[in-house]
C-alpha cells in the first residue's frame, strides 16, 4: 500500500540520534539545528527521557482518563512551578492543533461567541476550527471555512479594538512569535493593548504557544516578555521532545464543567512520563539559562556573515533572512554540509530550531558550513 503523497521529503533517512545529532541509515552524522519543527527540546536520546519513557512503558501505558491518573497532577505541579502560571488548570492533549482546537471551543463556551481574530501569517493547527484560524488557504478545506475569523495585521491595535466592540468574538488568537509564518513579533505596545481589549469586551485571549513555550524563547513562555495574562495558553511540540502530547492552560476565571472537553489518549501514562523527563532536564540542567546565552551567541556569529540581512526571533527560535530563496541553501547544507536546518512561509528565511541544550561548538559548525555553503551557490554580499 502507497502513503499518501503529501510530504516533500529530503533524500535522508534518520535512524537514530543521540544529543545535537541524528544518524542516518548509512551511519552518516548530521547535525539537527530544526529538532524536528522544535520538538526535540532537551536533545535525542536523552538519558532522563530514555530511562523514563522505557520506566513506564514496563509499567502501564495507557488507560482511559476513566481513571485516575496520578501523573497528569504530577505533570501540571511541576509545570506551575517551572512556568509561573500560578493556579492555571491544565488539560491535557496529544498536538498543537488539538491544543488550539480546545482553547477555541472552550473561549466560545465560556463567552457564548462565536466568531474568532486571528494575525496574517499565523499558524495554528490542522484541525477544523484551527486551520480555519490559520491564515494559508492552501490549507483551510471548504468545510473549514465555514469557521468565521477574522485576519488582521500584527501591531494593529485599531483593528484589535474595532473588531472586539462588535460583541461577537470569543477569541483572539496569537503566536508571540509566529513560528511557521517567519517569526514575527507584535510590539509590546500590541500585545498589552490586545490583552485590555479582550478583559474589556468578554473576549478570551488565547497566547498559543505550541512552538515557543517550554523556553524557546528565552522565558518559559513568549507571553512572558510581555506585561500580559493570557485566559488559555496552548503548548504542546517541546513538551514531550518526540512524545506526542499538548495541552491547554487554563486561566482559573474559567470553570470546568463534566464532558466539556475530553480526549482519548490525552495525558496517557507514558505521554506523562515523557512530559515529567522535559520539565525535569529543563530544570536541572538550567536550560533557560542556555537558550539565552546560546542565542545571544547565536546573533553575535550571525552579525558577521554579510549575506544575512536580517537576524529574527528570540532564544533558540531564530531565523536568518537572506535577500534571495533560502531552498538551494538548506539543500546544500543537509547534503554537502549535513546540517538540518528549517524553512518558512517566508521563503528567505533559514529557520533555527536546535534543541535547547545546543552548545557553542555547534553553533560554531554552523556557521563555518553556512560561510562555505554561501560561497559555493556564489551568493554575492
Amino acid at each position: 500500500m502507497p502513503l499518501f503523497d503529501v510530504y516533500p521529503l529530503y533524500n535522508v533517512t534518520p535512524v537514530s540520534g543521540k544529543g545535537i545529532n541524528v544518524y542516518d541509515d548509512q551511519g552518516v552524522e548530521y547535525l539537527d539545528l530544526y529538532g524536528g519543527h522544535a520538538v526535540i527540546s532537551i536533545g535525542h536520546a536523552h538519558p532522563n527521557y530514555v530511562e523514563a519513557v522505557t520506566n513506564q512503558v514496563e509499567t502501564l501505558g495507557f488507560y482511559s482518563n476513566a481513571i485516575q491518573n496520578p501523573m497528569q497532577k504530577e505533570l501540571a505541579v511541576k509545570l506551575e512551578e517551572l512556568s509561573g502560571c500560578k493556579d492555571y488548570q491544565l488539560f491535557l492533549v496529544n498536538s498543537g492543533a488539538e491544543a488550539n482546537e480546545n482553547a477555541l471551543k472552550l473561549a466560545s463556551f465560556k463567552t457564548g461567541k462565536a466568531r474568532v481574530v486571528a494575525f496574517k501569517n499565523g499558524f495554528h493547527g490542522r484541525t477544523s476550527a484551527a486551520v480555519a484560524a490559520t491564515d494559508n488557504p492552501n490549507v483551510v478545506a471548504p468545510i473549514n471555512a465555514q469557521q468565521e475569523v477574522t485576519f488582521l495585521e500584527l501591531n494593529d491595535i485599531e483593528g484589535v479594538k474595532r473588531e472586539l466592540e462588535k460583541g461577537d468574538v470569543c477569541a483572539v488568537i496569537v503566536e508571540f512569535i509566529q513560528g511557521v509564518g517567519g517569526l514575527d513579533q507584535g510590539s509590546a505596545e500590541f500585545f498589552e493593548a490586545v490583552d485590555e481589549l479582550c478583559k474589556a469586551n468578554n473576549t478570551m485571549f488565547i497566547a498559543d504557544e505550541v512552538q515557543s513555550g517550554y523556553g524557546r524563547s528565552g522565558k518559559f513562555f513568549a507571553f512572558q516578555h510581555y506585561n500580559v495574562e493570557p485566559d488559555i495558553i496552548s503548548l504542546a511540540k517541546g513538551m514531550g521532545n518526540g512524545f506526542p502530547i499538548g495541552g491547554i492552560l487554563i486561566h482559573p476565571d474559567i470553570e470546568a464543567k463534566y464532558g466539556m472537553l475530553g480526549t482519548t489518549f490525552g495525558g496517557n501514562h507514558l505521554a506523562c512520563a515523557a512530559g515529567l523527563s522535559v520539565l525535569n532536564t529543563i530544570e536541572s540542567e538550567n536550560l533557560l539559562d542556555n537558550v539565552n546565552d546560546m542565542g545571544a551567541y547565536f546573533v553575535e556569529k550571525a552579525k558577521s556573515i554579510p549575506q544575512i540581512k536580517n537576524i529574527k526571533g528570540r532564544g533558540l527560535m531564530l531565523g536568518l533572512e537572506f535577500d534571495f530563496e533560502v531552498g538551494e541553501l538548506r539543500k546544500e547544507l543537509i547534503y554537502n554540509h549535513k546540517i538540518f536546518t528549517g524553512g518558512a512561509a517566508n521563503k528567505k528565511l533559514l529557520r533555527i530550531l536546535p534543541p535547547l541544550n545546543i552548545e557553542k561548538v555547534h553553533f560554531d559548525k554552523f556557521f563555518e558550513a553556512l560561510e562555505v555553503a554561501l560561497k559555493e551557490l556564489e551568493v554575492k554580499v
